[in-house]
């Protein structure tokens, strides 16, 4: 085959396999233009702001929503009752919000709200806004809003807010009037109690207007780095500060929603990734929480300064195993609880070790891949945000570092944890409705990244990759779903795996196999091998002999309607498919079972058994 027109068919092929995988699709259109002016002392702004909304639905809309996440930080908020009421409460906020005073809670006030140059109506109940439209929005129209708001910025609690643990001044995330996201399954006004977001991809055009010694760092790309200096303007460049206020002036295009840090203390540094995003660094120097000592501040400094060549590997790595990321900027601004993902960027901690400090900016780096460009629903599928950040993460981690061993293992004993413990609720719960903090973080983290690493086991390696990469091409800037990103796997495999999704994801039923019996003669040796726990899966079980060599059996499920490749040079039986009714299978090794060293089922530890001291067969020695 010519091969010009080898890679013209390729090409055409990619087409026609995104272009079918999102026929009939469509996505909402929201595009901000706000002007804020910081009063620092008292921690409030006052803004407005321009909101051009495009329905590109096929419904018809009479009513709009948008977040008010600051009214959260008040007593008696549903965030305050469910941080005081939930069994496991997160120490962070536990029953601080409930003891708030006047000066440290947060709100918006919104002053006027338009539609078209038209006052609409609209009701304030809690951290929602309710809007009742003058004119409906047909599919395919535009419309725009302008509102006039002013807010106070609540002491730091979760996330958001000023003064930080580590006494960072401004935090500024879920910081503005948000419009709420409209998608196939209708309006998603959830009342804010700390967990998840769902936003809308647009441009945001914003200007911060705030004292002349802020540093400032946040989603876009700053504008006018020459008149703001703070490490911006270009080599050379005078900077005159003699204004009281600057105004930072950012654009970002296409994005789900826009953060920022600010900080006098803050220095900032920058690196390049190779044919790749320019990458900011902000952090506090010296450290100002703590009465550290002078080798403390040493060992901070020095952790910061590395921390830079550090993510630009993390981000080769990403592009190259993950996708590309698609923006010119990514910044590590220190601040906020802990991390916490945002559109460009993160709020960080940063008094850490250099594993630790490492690990959370590459962990919140990932969320730019399944949480901001890959923009799922986390609400509804936080599993997929957390758990596949969680993967992506923990392998990146492992090779900045050239650790060895199963870089998941952890993630699979936060799930054997939390199947023990017997809170696990199935991964299809809305994250708000978790019964404890414990489950949700455990299906979200823990075996959603488990998900991932058995769905490997389950396809093979090869297809495995190459999914996860065309899951990106094809669903990047977009709203997938999850039953979007299994169809591309199945796709990838040639197998069924509906019956994975349905058994792993919506329900908590466990697997658990066993080996049940070895009996035989001199010249072959029967296995049986039961299934203990309610999901049934493939199986691969590798059998060692007494001369170092080894064979894998391979046992597929017949629900699969497909086998895997072989993932390695290792000589494989494929056996006859496994029925999930059938509570045992048994299968012959043409040999003495005295001759075999060990039975096991799935060495490669990506089986999540839950119990897998049954794994194993060593025949006794007489």
């Amino acid at each position: 085959m010519n091969k010009l027109f080898a890679i013209l068919l390729f090409t055409v092929f990619c087409f026609l396999y995104s272009n079918a995988q999102t026929s009939g699709y469509w996505q909402q259109e929201v595009d901000y233009t706000m002007i804020i002016d910081v009063d620092t002392e008292k921690h409030q702004f006052k803004g407005s702001q321009v909101l051009e909304y495009t329905n590109n639905s096929p419904d018809v809309l009479d009513r709009v929503y948008y977040h008010l996440y600051f009214n959260a930080f008040q007593p008696g908020s549903m965030m305050d009752v469910r941080s005081r009421t939930i069994a496991d409460p997160d120490s962070r906020v536990g029953d601080r919000i409930s003891k708030l005073s006047v000066d440290e809670i947060g709100y918006h006030n919104i002053l006027s709200l338009t539609q078209d140059g038209k006052a609409v109506e609209y009701k304030v109940d809690g951290t929602i806004l309710v809007v009742e439209l003058n004119t409906t929005i047909a599919s395919g129209a535009s419309t725009t809003f302008e509102m006039e708001f002013e807010s106070q910025v609540p002491k730091q609690i979760r996330r958001s807010g000023w003064a930080n643990a580590e006494g960072v001044e401004f935090s500024m995330s879920q910081w503005y009037p948000k419009l709420a996201q409209y998608d196939e399954r209708g309006w998603h006004p959830n009342p804010y109690i700390g967990r998840e977001f769902h936003g809308i991809f647009g441009d945001f055009d914003v200007k911060i207007m705030i004292d002349n010694d802020y540093v400032v760092g946040g989603t876009g790309i700053l504008q006018n780095p020459n008149e703001i200096g703070h490490g911006y303007e270009d080599e050379g460049v005078e900077v005159s500060h003699n204004r009281d206020k600057i105004t930072y002036h950012f654009i970002a295009e296409n994005v789900i929603d826009f953060f920022w840090g600010a900080d006098p203390d803050f220095v900032h540094t920058t690196a390049q990734v190779p044919n790749g995003p320019k990458l900011h660094f902000f952090y506090q120097q010296p450290i100002v929480d703590i009465e550290a000592s002078e080798e403390e501040n040493a060992q901070y400094k020095e952790n910061w300064e590395q921390l830079p060549e550090l993510t630009v590997k993390a981000f080769e790595y990403a592009n190259k195993h993950f996708g590309v990321y698609p923006y010119p900027q990514f910044s590590t601004i220190q601040g906020g609880d802990g991390g916490m993902e945002y559109p460009m960027g993160t709020l960080i901690t940063g008094g850490r070790s250099l594993g630790s400090l490492t690990g959370v900016t590459v962990h919140e780096m990932y969320h730019s891949w399944y949480q901001n460009v890959l923009a799922t629903n986390e609400a509804l599928y936080p599993w997929m945000d957390e758990g596949f950040t969680s993967f992506a993460s923990s392998e990146t981690m492992a090779h900045l570092f050239d650790r060895e061993g199963n870089p998941h293992a952890g993630s699979y004993r936060g799930y054997f944890g939390i199947v023990r413990s017997g809170l696990e609720e199935p991964m299809t719960t809305h994250s708000d409705h978790y019964n404890t903090n414990s489950a949700y973080g455990r299906a979200s983290y823990s075996k959603g990244s488990v998900f991932l690493n058995q769905l490997r086991y389950i396809i093979g390696e090869e297809a495995f990759r190459k999914g996860m990469l065309t899951y990106h091409e094809t669903w990047k800037l977009k709203h997938p779903t999850d039953l979007d990103f299994i169809r591309v796997m199945e796709k990838e495999s040639g197998m069924i795996l509906d019956w994975y999704y349905e058994y792993f994801v919506q329900t908590t039923k466990t697997v658990d196999y066993g080996i049940s019996g070895v009996s035989g003669d001199e010249t072959n040796t029967t296995v049986e091998i039961t299934r203990n726990g309610l999901m049934p899966m493939p199986l691969d079980v590798v059998v060692e002999y007494d001369d170092g060599t080894s064979e894998l059996y391979y046992i597929p499920l017949r629900v699969m309607r497909g086998e895997k490749p072989a993932e390695n040079a290792m000589k494989r039986h494929t056996l006859k498919d496994w029925p999930w009714v059938e509570p045992t299978f048994t299968f012959d090794i043409p040999t003495s079972k005295f001759n075999i060293k060990s039975i096991k089922i799935d060495p490669s530890e990506r089986l999540a058994d839950v119990n897998p001291v049954d794994n194993a067969f060593e025949p006794e020695e007489e």
